[in-house]
């Protein structure tokens, strides 16, 4: 396991990096810990070559959970599963990415900003998945801030002016594979799902992110949501196996799997009509 230390300057070269200013290469000599947070968030906030070409597209899953794998207690209350550290993780991936998902369950429930307030940087553009068109248009997520909003349905309801409207056939749900899609048209490259875990898994089992970061929080909860729920499978030689790298941020343990490898595309992973709920 390495451990990740973002320091001011690591992170101005991120935000840098991120507007095409410098190159990958940072201009100064980082230390151990600088280097692991250089290898851990370089992904999401390089761009494909030079500032004048659009980035390269990347779709990168966010979930906290506690050592027992849960993400909630059985009342719902997840609000303090990450610490600080965590915390401050999430904020920079909202930093780095062009826009970030969340299904409508979430944005109910939780009433999430989805805003960078813990870190310099700027606010993504915020989109729900919301199939039947739940999410009321006074939402936090929906606040006019400057940043684009954007709800994907799958009818035709009408939503203030300023909110852009997605819509999307549906069996059911609608897959994950034809929302990254829209959200590629729509000028997106690098995209975070961030919850809740319902959205994520299905995103997984569609097989459309290139990356997912698991953060585990120094806490047992005992009962309650589960992290990842999908599809069930009866041997582990089917299970996903993606590359892993381990990193410590605080208290807390990151693990940062690459979905994008050919190995991790050959696993054995069924075929899948899931959506975001």
């Amino acid at each position: 396991m390495r451990q990740a230390t973002v320091t001011d300057r690591v992170w101005r070269h991120f935000l840098d990096l991120r507007a095409g200013r410098v190159p990958a290469r940072p201009a100064f000599r980082p230390t151990a810990a600088e280097a692991a947070a250089l290898a851990l968030y370089a992904p999401l906030a390089q761009r494909s070559g030079l500032a004048a070409e659009p980035r390269r597209a990347v779709t990168v899953a966010q979930i906290g959970q506690s050592l027992d794998g849960r993400v909630a207690t059985i009342s719902g209350d997840a609000r303090d599963i990450s610490g600080s550290d965590g915390l401050c993780h999430l904020h920079r991936l909202r930093a780095l990415c062009d826009a970030v998902v969340i299904g409508v369950r979430t944005a109910l429930h939780d009433r999430p900003r989805l805003t960078v307030r813990l870190v310099p940087g700027p606010s993504p553009a915020r989109v729900v998945i919301d199939p039947d068109g739940r999410l009321p248009d006074d939402a936090p997520c929906l606040a006019d801030d400057g940043c684009r909003r954007v709800v994907v349905q799958a009818l035709d309801r009408p939503r203030p002016r300023g909110i852009e409207v997605i819509r999307l056939p549906r069996e059911g749900w609608i897959d994950p594979a034809d929302v990254r899609a829209a959200l590629s048209r729509a000028g997106f490259g690098t995209v975070l799902v961030e919850g809740g875990g319902i959205t994520i898994a299905r995103f997984l089992e569609a097989r459309v992110l290139t990356r997912l970061h698991v953060a585990v929080a120094p806490l047992i909860i005992g009962s309650g949501a589960p992290s990842l729920t999908m599809r069930p499978i009866d041997r582990l030689r089917d299970a996903l196996r993606p590359p892993t790298s381990v990193y410590g941020l605080g208290d807390e343990v990151l693990f940062d799997c690459d979905l994008a490898t050919s190995a991790t595309r050959k696993a054995g992973m069924a075929d899948t009509s899931a959506v975001c709920a």
